[in-house]
């Protein structure tokens, strides 16, 4: 048997900025560290995303001993990796979702808005923040940062492979912008999955992940296509939703490493 194993890690610190892949990364509390830590955010406080503002694509960060911004036509901006102790407090909203946030500031709102054209400001949520994982699934007593459901993301190369067997125009994986990439299974087998373990950590798989719109944003233009979407909804469509990859939710800290290898216990 083909053993099944950790191919992909990746991190969007900015919720529905460019993602950074990893060798290896840290699973904290709410997922990776500094997956989603970070969300761009209207004046009065609801989350912006690609959906709306597809162009966010191109929002590049890095991550060392500041957060950097980067992005076409704009000076680059460093900030430090979280607010100042005197950051003004909010309150701001995630798919119906209230919780507490800090301000990033006025030079992150001044860059955010100007290169979307719309005014925003940039928000961090700070560990005393308390934010739950989706209601009425398994997990719901575990913590999740800026991401739209659950902490983590798995999608299988092979899953993919075989979408894009279907297009005339093969898409990367970041359209999909997985946490975890896995190799070694078939299409599409991450569907039945209930529990891994990977290393020391064990994980639920309590619901697939239902696809809204950004598959369709090419992740190194910004540009919005039908594709995709036209091509899974023909295969993977049920209940009137679009289904790709599956949800996790961690039990335990630790550390995830590239060619880990993914027990099945289900």
């Amino acid at each position: 048997m083909t053993q099944i194993t950790l191919s992909g890690l990746y991190i969007y610190p900015i919720k529905s900025a460019a993602g950074i892949a990893l060798g290896e990364a840290t699973v904290g509390d709410r997922g990776l560290q500094h997956d989603r830590r970070w969300m761009v955010a209207s004046p009065n406080g609801k989350f912006m995303t690609q959906r709306q503002h597809p162009t966010m694509a191109l929002i590049r960060v890095g991550l060392g001993e500041q957060l950097q911004l980067s992005a076409p036509g704009m000076a680059d901006l460093a900030l430090p990796l979280e607010p100042a102790l005197e950051a003004i407090a909010l309150e701001v909203e995630v798919w119906g979702d209230r919780c507490a946030a800090l301000s990033m500031g006025s030079s992150a709102q001044a860059w955010l808005s100007q290169f979307l054209q719309t005014p925003c400001q940039l928000v961090y949520m700070p560990d005393q923040s308390r934010r739950p994982t989706a209601h009425g699934q398994l997990g719901q007593d575990k913590l999740v940062s800026f991401a739209d459901a659950y902490p983590l993301l798995l999608i299988s190369e092979a899953s993919l492979a075989d979408l894009n067997g279907r297009l005339a125009e093969p898409v990367p994986m970041d359209r999909f912008r997985p946490n975890l990439v896995v190799t070694g299974c078939g299409a599409f087998a991450e569907d039945a999955w209930q529990r891994i373990r990977i290393g020391d950590i064990g994980f639920d798989l309590p619901k697939r992940c239902d696809r809204c719109s950004i598959p369709g944003v090419d992740q190194s233009s910004g540009i919005q296509y039908k594709e995709p979407l036209l091509t899974l909804a023909k295969y993977r469509l049920q209940g009137g939703k679009i289904w790709f990859g599956q949800n996790l939710v961690h039990h335990a800290t630790g550390k995830l490493r590239l060619g880990d290898s993914i027990e099945l216990s289900n």
